[in-house]
């Protein structure tokens, strides 16, 4: 049997991926803030309540050491060098990123994205290849590219499999994106305006399919770069669409040539003017990793664990990071004047 540490344990990734490290055999030390147990957990897997920016609790956690560390949480300079503290009692280390550290060519990031023309328009599919943001602390982007760079240069002394995540679902996220058209559901909206004709397209990244890469990954230390995606990327109009079906509702779809008309307007947090779907042949080759699910195939549990969530309580309060992260989603009054004029005209 061989140890596994896992940082984040009970966040909506950790928690999936230690019953799959658990599964395979591993030996799992589960670590979070709270200290808390998934009910879906061996019995066997040990619990520690620790801080990750605790450098002596993380240190203890690790112990004499263990095959391999894997990290849900990491982000910045300062937590990769803490991962490389411990590489003397660490096999390798698997460390979850992001998308979002890639620009296109003109040098366009989802930093600039709010800035006339500042979309990215990559490839597609988008290959590990692409170019990356410069590190640095000014943005979660950059942050996320700043801890990559430090674990990369090191790859000698700890060997590190980097996971590029897409739109992360399942249950227990922070700032679920299918929240969007749950709570329009749940108000009893029967009218969805889509801006870019419904067309955008956001690469999705299934919980499941994450762990499964984390799952593989771990008994095969080396230093590499890899996409984190599920196997299709359904446009923003087919999400929305196979939402409805779950919740068992008939919505209208209004499609809007271009960008939003209006403020609050059109504007969901799929909708982008250019598709980021990603390539994950490399997983394919590297890993000889397969998905374990669809987008489709999880949906039913992710609105499920939304709606629960939000009974009885203001969604601010119930999800204040998706508030922190897109403002107030649930203002119609835009909505209903854009559709008024819209009927007249």
């Amino acid at each position: 049997m061989t140890r596994a540490v896992v940082i984040g344990a009970t966040g909506q990734i950790g928690r999936v991926a230690v019953g799959a490290l658990a599964g395979d055999g591993w030996e799992v030390t589960a670590l979070s803030r709270g200290g808390d147990r998934d009910a879906g957990w061996p019995r066997d897997v040990r619990v520690v309540r620790a801080d990750r920016e605790d450098d002596a609790a993380l240190s203890a956690a690790v112990g004499e050491g263990c095959d391999v560390l894997v990290d849900m949480v990491a982000y910045g300079e300062a937590q990769a060098r803490q991962l490389l503290s411990l590489a003397g009692r660490v096999g390798s280390a698997v460390v979850i990123s992001s998308l979002s550290v890639y620009e296109d060519d003109r040098g366009r990031n989802f930093d600039t994205q709010t800035e006339p023309d500042g979309f990215p328009e990559y490839p597609v599919p988008l290959t590990e290849a692409q170019r990356t943001i410069r590190p640095g602390d000014a943005s979660y982007s950059t942050g996320k590219a700043a801890l990559e760079r430090e674990l990369l240069a090191a790859g000698d002394r700890l060997p590190v499999t980097l996971l590029r995540a897409g739109a992360i679902h399942g249950p227990y996220c922070r700032t679920p994106r299918e929240l969007y058209f749950v709570k329009r559901n749940l108000d009893g909206r029967r009218r969805h305006v889509l801006a870019y004709g419904g067309e955008s397209r956001f690469h999705p990244a299934s919980v499941h399919n994450i762990a499964e890469l984390v799952r593989l990954a771990a008994p095969r230390p080396g230093t590499r770069v890899l996409n984190a995606v599920d196997p299709d990327a359904p446009t923003v109009a087919e999400i929305a669409a196979a939402i409805d079906a779950v919740m068992g509702v008939e919505v209208e779809h209004v499609l809007v040539d271009g960008p939003p008309p209006a403020d609050g307007v059109g504007d969901t947090p799929w909708s982008v003017p250019a598709p980021v779907v990603c390539d994950m042949r490399a997983a394919q080759d590297q890993l000889g990793y397969r998905p374990v699910v669809r987008y489709a195939d999880r949906l039913p549990e992710t609105v499920a664990f939304i709606e629960e969530r939000l009974a009885g309580r203001d969604w601010r309060e119930a999800y204040p990071k998706m508030y922190e992260a897109y403002g107030d989603l649930f203002d119609y009054a835009p909505e209903n004047a854009w559709t008024a004029t819209a009927r007249q005209g």
